[in-house]
């Protein structure tokens, strides 16, 4: 049984192949159309996930989208008739942005199956593609559910359970009332892109005060004792307007709005610091609900909220939850696996045996290409026998090192297959890779990665986090000794590195800890900012020469820009 699961109606197109009830293949369609967050038929995407999975368009039975484009339309004809003065442009937007999915959709299925068996496909929930088809590739037997993000079709959160192949909805919030867009407005209001740079806002919050603004943050959202969300609409733009998440209200009481390019006010990281802060403790009140009324032991979380990693970790450490479980594609491109395993595990009935433990889904290139794309640069192309040697070494000098290894990572993070890695223990590190390499604000911190054996050592946490989406604290100890992926708060957003899934990395970390004391190295995604992570080794190759970048690990070939 062979299912393709696509994630196209939102951002973040991608695609993945599951194969009698196993995911062998998975990609995202910016790494290779060059668009970060794009929104086109993953077409190149699907055509790799076939390739590594070595099937062709007529072996898939089954066409998984993450997305029921034509549910809860009578609502949003409900909501538009709210205000008259604009219910015509707002349905004319929605059946503009439908009309241009529906008809991408249907022209890649006309031009791959016009003299071929059109496949099922199934139009799965945006929600449950995101929290059930996660508990479905998750490692639990039973698990609470939520999932938040802006919005899907029309809801905003799922609240839930799911025990062995049933699932059950207790609550789902809808659109406006979403804390997902709440988010976005302060997004939007520090100068950055609302819906892409919530990551970036995270980040900043540490700087600030949210003393200064908590009280009327605090008013602008609530949760009830169900678990229903609101907003207090007055201070938002985002239910009305489409374009901008800020309302006028919300200027006066928060002030002017940093443009791109200025330099941030108190105002700016006061605001980030009381949206981050409420947004947690309105997530954890969801957190208490799903405890009380599931006695479940674990959470599945998904969405675009479930990326914030601080809010994260402090569900670890608060909700009385053991553990969390978070896709690697916890945002609108892992829906593409959410609806695949929803449609193998609850619509065909097949049994649950496959974990998505391992991020590493997308292409590999042989050493005989790695070769040639050097060759092509007049590259030196001789391969080493000790690669991890010779990197942890340079890394112990200073270098910078762009790492490009096996397979490609699905997800946003780069989780040490495409990666920008450099020694943690030196206290200039960070603003030498924004400098030189990454050209990114100051204010945002540095990953490490670690060996699964001693996280405890430096890092105060107990649970695993493979895919760099659980915040925790440096320990007090060492944070001195790693001072390049400390955060001004003393955080850092780990990532624990398997011997299983990554031998070669986690080689790479045990070679390092004799050099500088810890098996732990600053992990940075192998790109520069706004553009999306290399795929080919040409790409490693060109951002290498472009950036400060010291030496390139592509493969078994080690190059150093002084030689």
């Amino acid at each position: 049984m062979n299912v393709l699961g696509l994630n196209y109606y939102f951002h973040d197109s991608s695609a993945c192949v599951m194969s009698d009830g196993r995911l062998v293949a998975a990609a995202e369609e910016e790494r290779f159309v060059r668009e970060k967050h794009t929104r086109r038929v993953p077409a190149r995407a699907i055509d790799e996930c076939l390739r590594l999975a070595g099937l062709d368009y007529g072996d898939i039975e089954h066409i998984a989208v993450g997305c029921s484009p034509l549910r809860d339309w009578g609502k949003r004809l409900r909501y538009a008739g709210l205000d008259p003065s604009r219910a015509r442009e707002f349905v004319v937007g929605e059946l503009r942005r439908l009309g241009t999915r529906q008809s991408g959709l249907a022209a890649w299925l006309f031009s791959n199956y016009a003299s071929r068996r059109l496949p099922s496909v199934h139009f799965v929930p945006h929600h449950i593609a995101h929290v059930v088809g996660s508990y479905y590739v998750s490692p639990h037997e039973s698990a609470a559910l939520l999932a938040l993000d802006g919005s899907g079709e029309w809801a905003t959160s799922f609240l839930g359970v799911a025990r062995g192949p049933a699932f059950e909805c207790f609550q789902q919030s809808e659109f406006p009332m979403s804390l997902g867009s709440f988010y976005e407005a302060v997004t939007e209001f520090c100068g950055f892109m609302p819906n892409y740079d919530e990551g970036k806002t995270m980040g900043l919050a540490p700087y600030g005060d949210p003393r200064r603004f908590r009280e009327v943050v605090r008013g602008l959202v609530s949760v009830d004792g169900d678990g229903r969300l609101g907003v207090d609409l007055s201070y938002f733009d985002y239910h009305s307007d489409g374009q901008r998440r800020c309302g006028p209200k919300f200027h006066d009481v928060f002030g002017a709005p940093r443009r791109r390019g200025e330099d941030f006010a108190d105002r700016h990281r006061d605001a980030a610091a009381a949206f981050q802060e409420v947004l947690e403790e309105r997530v954890l009140s969801l957190c208490g609900i799903l405890k009380r009324r599931t006695a479940e032991k674990n959470l599945v979380i998904a969405g675009g909220v479930a990326l914030n990693s601080v809010m994260n970790g402090r569900i670890v450490r608060e909700s009385g939850f053991h553990d969390l479980y978070v896709m690697p594609g916890a945002g609108d491109n892992g829906t593409a696996i959410g609806a695949a395993a929803f449609v193998v595990h609850s619509t065909l009935g097949q049994p649950r045996h496959a974990v998505h433990d391992d991020p590493f889904l997308g292409g590999q290139h042989s050493p005989a290409a790695m070769k040639r794309a050097l060759e092509a640069f007049s590259l030196p192309a001789v391969e080493r026998p000790d690669v991890v040697g010779e990197v942890a070494r340079r890394l112990h000098e200073g270098k910078i090192v762009g790492w490009f290894q096996g397979r490609t990572e699905f997800g946003p993070r780069s989780l040490g297959n495409r990666s920008i890695l450099a020694n943690p223990t030196l206290p200039e590190m960070k603003d030498q890779l924004n400098l030189r390499v990454k050209h990114r604000e100051s204010f945002r911190p540095f990953a490490p990665s670690v060996t699964r054996e001693k996280k405890a050592e430096h890092f105060e946490t107990e649970v695993d986090d493979p895919f760099m989406l659980k915040v925790c604290y440096v320990r007090p100890s060492s944070r001195a000794k790693l001072p390049a992926i400390t955060h001004v708060d003393g955080s850092a957003r780990l990532q624990t590195v398997h011997r299983e899934t990554n031998p070669r990395y986690h080689a790479l970390l045990t070679r390092l800890e004799p050099l500088i004391g810890a098996p732990v190295v600053l992990n940075t995604s192998f790109n520069v900012m706004d553009q999306p992570i290399v795929e080919t080794p040409r790409e490693a190759i060109e951002c290498f020469l472009a950036t400060g970048i010291d030496t390139l690990a592509l493969g078994d070939f080690v190059v150093d820009k002084n030689e």
